[in-house]
């Protein structure tokens, strides 16, 4: 059973911090013991918009088929041993399994359900009124939102002119700052961050806050990740989710990557009742998958074909796409309202995805099956007009 968190370290911790008595509230409701994260943030998080029957649904970044069937595999025998709470050190399996992919120690890995939480969870451990949050903007806001309901600065960046995260700039906006959240690749634009530029950045913030980079998109990405800076640093958090390429959003299991050092602040709060209560199916599909390179290559082949064609057709009406997606995304610059178009577009029986209000012309598009893209690619085809 988990431990109960010890609240008046908790309370005291964040008092130091900064947070006064309401805000400090806001908190322990946040993360305190048996309370849900995602009742607070995490469903707004997720920003998917409710499926409308009979559409074509490239909106929210699903995948568009399920787990490796290898993994479904692994689910279901875990189905048949469901009467077991862990059957069979299922939790120790998949960190073994990340562990050897990824080169960094067991020790430093842990599982959630999703991601939503351990977001949260590192704005209130490592942020406060008197240490922000900085990010990019546009990028996933889940952190925002956290920021602004407990009452943390959250300063936000605009990209670079060529869509990655402006570091330097991030890092002049607010020097003292407690978190600095890297999504790379990024949400909404696919667009990846050098993980030179996520180094500097590591390397010149202030020692005592962290970076968290969230990598929920990486493994549509055939390059470089930053998993081995949580290897080596103690200051360096990465997310990770199986929701993505890995087709278990509904699966609803996550990953950090951290030394146990960061970890350990981030689990007071009863973190580890959160951690304990994962579904054994989920943890056992994502064992099974982590290990899959050639399935994950061919699934990235497979979006990267459909994504091209529906940026290659959108291109060829003389429709504005921001460059450089290397992810299951894409944003489409109609020069027109983007709510507009989206609506015109879901008339159609296609639900694309929404606008960022620091680009209220430009939709965030999904790539689902090569069939899914020909009828967002119909669909235009019937709605645009220059």
């Amino acid at each position: 059973m988990a431990t109960q968190p010890d609240m008046t370290h908790f309370e005291q911790d964040l008092i130091d911090r900064g947070y006064s008595r309401r805000q400090l509230a806001k908190a322990a409701a946040l993360l305190g013991a048996a309370t849900a994260t995602l009742r607070v943030t995490g469903a707004a998080a997720q920003q998917a918009a409710k499926p409308v029957e009979g559409a074509v649904r490239i909106g929210a970044n699903e995948c568009w088929t399920g787990p490796f069937p290898v993994a479904a595999e692994a689910a279901y025998k875990l189905v048949n041993e469901g009467n077991r709470y862990e059957p069979d050190s299922e939790h120790q399996k998949l960190f073994a399994a990340v562990s050897a992919v990824e080169g960094i120690p067991v020790d430093h890995v842990t599982a959630w359900p999703g991601s939503s939480d351990p977001l949260s969870r590192v704005a209130v451990a490592y942020a406060s009124p008197a240490r922000g949050i900085v990010t990019a903007d546009p990028t996933y806001e889940a952190i925002w939102r956290t920021g602004d309901w407990l009452g943390a600065k959250v300063t936000k960046v605009p990209l670079t002119s060529d869509y990655r995260h402006d570091v330097k700039a991030m890092l002049a906006a607010d020097p003292n700052a407690g978190v600095y959240y890297i999504c790379s690749p990024n949400n909404p634009t696919g667009t990846v961050t050098p993980l030179a530029d996520i180094e500097w950045l590591a390397n010149n913030k202030p020692k005592d806050s962290i970076l968290v980079v969230d990598e929920a998109y990486i493994h549509w990405f055939d390059g470089p990740n930053a998993a081995k800076l949580a290897a080596s640093r103690d200051d360096v958090l990465i997310l990770r989710t199986f929701s993505k390429l890995f087709g278990m959003a509904g699966m609803r299991l996550g990953l950090t990557f951290a030394s146990p050092a960061l970890m350990q602040k981030m689990m007071r709060y009863d973190g580890g009742q959160v951690t304990a209560m994962l579904p054994m199916t989920a943890v056992a599909a994502g064992t099974v998958s982590v290990a899959q390179a050639d399935l994950i290559k061919a699934r990235r082949a497979e979006m990267i074909a459909a994504r091209d064609k529906a940026v290659s057709h959108l291109k060829s009406k003389g429709i504005k796409v921001i460059p450089g997606s290397q992810a299951n995304m894409f944003m489409v610059d109609w020069g027109k309202p983007a709510k507009e178009m989206q609506a015109a577009i879901l008339a159609e029986k296609v639900q694309i995805g929404r606008n960022w209000p620091i680009w209220p012309n430009v939709s965030r598009v999904s790539v689902g099956s090569m069939e899914e893209m020909d009828a967002f690619n119909a669909a235009v085809d019937k709605v645009w007009t220059a």
